[in-house]
């Protein structure tokens, strides 16, 4: 499940490719290197997009934003990857699946870091923020919590340091508020 050959050198360690698909949540983990290309997504992820690890190994996840023009998220996204001290960004972002459905995508990103400090991995959860509905997202942001909490020693198993905050997931009032509008925009028209 390591991805391409272009890829060999980020062998995931196999109690990272189990935890990430015994996770309840839509997980996938990229390279931090060059165009941040994907190496690992989960079952979860591909029921949300479509897309599967196949079709994704190698690529970018911009691939999800087709060509809406969703400039604050992506400065967002930007400036979380070109500043490697950034220990997470979450952002709602307007995605396509592979079928061309748009959905308003509630991204969590933080970093995986080997012991020494550099950044191995990059980790982002996925979740529908389209029409959730309260209870819905509530479950999420439990299970993602749930699922940061669990991959920490699990990632530490193979020298891996999981960083990034809880507290980022816990306020996210304001950033459900901006995914409504971002939802409203794509309902009117506005963002496509």
């Amino acid at each position: 499940m390591a991805g391409s050959n272009d890829l060999s050198d980020l062998t995931i360690p196999d109690e990272l490719c189990t935890f990430f698909e015994n996770s309840p949540v839509a997980l996938a983990l990229g390279s931090p290197d060059a165009d941040n290309p994907l190496i690992l997504v989960n079952g979860r992820f591909a029921d949300l997009t479509g897309y599967s690890q196949k079709d994704l190994a190698g690529r970018n996840c911009r691939i999800l934003q087709g060509a809406a023009e969703d400039h604050e998220a992506r400065a967002r996204l930007r400036a979380f990857l070109g500043d490697d001290a950034a220990a997470n960004v979450r952002t709602p972002i307007l995605n396509f699946r592979k079928d061309g459905t748009p959905f308003v995508n509630l991204l969590y990103m933080s970093r995986l870091r080997t012991l020494s400090g550099r950044t191995r991995y990059i980790f982002a959860s996925q979740f529908d923020v389209s029409r959730a509905q309260p209870d819905r997202l509530r479950a999420y942001d439990s299970d993602l919590g749930l699922t940061l909490t669990r991959l920490s020693p699990v990632a530490a198993e193979s020298g891996i340091i999981v960083e990034g905050t809880l507290t980022t997931i816990a306020n996210s009032a304001a950033t459900i508020a901006q995914a409504r509008l971002t939802l409203a925009d794509l309902d009117d028209g506005a963002i496509l």
